[in-house]
């Protein structure tokens, strides 16, 4: 017996990645939901590699109850309208919005990371996926937090246009192309042209000079992973389609060196060391797109503070920022707390 699962937000780019990821690892499902907005009902939607499609259906007039999970990949207002309701149905929500996440009574849950903390999804029936730049960082970090005791996290993201949607993909395929054949390259969804540039500037501005995305990677952290910890990060839009790089430098409280962190790295869940000092050895985004891992290279000692450390990951936002991570959640809850699957 499996799991009737419902995907909302089905005909975006990370619904449509949460359906392909959950063909691709065979989760047991005995029902499978496409579910998005008005505009898409009746458009349907591959599920796998074998033919197989989905009808869409209306969000607004979708009833919740029997099924088990919901996998909602539809935006904040899509979650405040609709997750309470497939919640209060019976169905557990896994929310890839940013509208839970720091709710004290709903667990924000990257598996490698923190999964005994899915047991408090009781308390609302609501999971939250966090960020996509917060969930390769912590499975990168998790590790090496507990070999030495992480205190300081510097950042800087190099965040691909898909974070934005289908606009921003758009975007920057509409202006690479009109500025070879000279056309106007005018931003309309981002600040600034994107094509062949860089936007220091990812969500609004708060009042201490911060972006928003900034400080979800902050507070997420600090969720997920340890309260203790300090973050900075600096948050970049970057003209690559799909696939967000971040720079981290790690200061902790005991002594590490590269050596042992790559020994480490190289064992822990979810990441894929790629660490060879030579031309090429490292991974670039290009190499990260479609695949399940966390990449890690350029792990080096730095010599301006005591115990620090710099490396470089990589990893594919619409996979493990996203979609892959909202499935191994399900994956996850299956396994502690449903168990329905034969």
């Amino acid at each position: 017996m499996g799991y009737r699962v419902v995907v909302v937000g089905a005909t975006g780019n990370v619904g449509r990645e949460m359906l392909n990821i959950l063909a691709e690892r065979q989760f047991p499902l005995a029902e499978i939901a496409a579910v998005a907005s008005a505009r898409s009902t009746g458009d349907e939607i591959d599920f796998g590699d074998s033919g197989e499609t989905l009808k869409v259906k209306n969000l607004e007039h979708f009833d919740f109850s029997g099924w088990d999970i919901a996998l909602f990949a539809a935006g904040s207002e899509a979650s405040r309208t609709y997750a309470p309701k497939a919640a209060a149905a019976g169905c557990i929500v896994i929310d890839n919005s940013s509208l839970y996440r720091m709710d004290p009574d709903v667990p924000l849950i990257v598996p490698e990371v923190n999964p005994e903390a899915i047991a408090g999804y009781k308390k609302k029936n609501i999971i939250a996926n966090p960020n996509c730049s917060t969930a390769q960082m912590v499975v990168a970090l998790k590790p090496l937090h507990d070999a030495a005791k992480i205190k300081r996290v510097v950042v800087a993201t190099y965040q691909s246009v898909s974070g934005a949607g289908k606009d921003g993909m758009d975007e920057l395929f509409e202006q690479s192309r009109n500025i070879f054949v000279g056309d106007s390259a005018e931003p309309k969804k981002f600040t600034k042209q994107i094509a062949f540039n860089v936007i220091p500037h990812i969500d609004s501005f708060l009042d201490d000079g911060s972006t928003k995305e900034e400080w979800k990677m902050v507070v997420e952290t600090k969720k997920i992973l340890d309260p203790k910890i300090k973050v900075t990060a600096t948050c970049v839009r970057v003209p690559v389609f799909v696939g967000h790089s971040e720079a981290i430098n790690i200061e902790f409280e005991d002594e590490i060196s590269a050596a042992d962190a790559q020994k480490i790295l190289r064992e822990a869940p979810g990441v894929m060391l790629v660490d060879k000092r030579e031309d090429g050895g490292y991974v670039t985004p290009v190499e990260a797109v479609g695949e399940y891992a966390t990449y890690v290279s350029r792990v080096r000692e730095d010599s301006t503070v005591d115990n620090g450390l710099s490396l470089w990951c990589v990893s594919d936002n619409l996979r493990k920022g996203a979609a892959l991570n909202a499935v191994q959640i399900a994956e996850l809850l299956g396994r502690k707390h449903l168990q329905k699957a034969a």
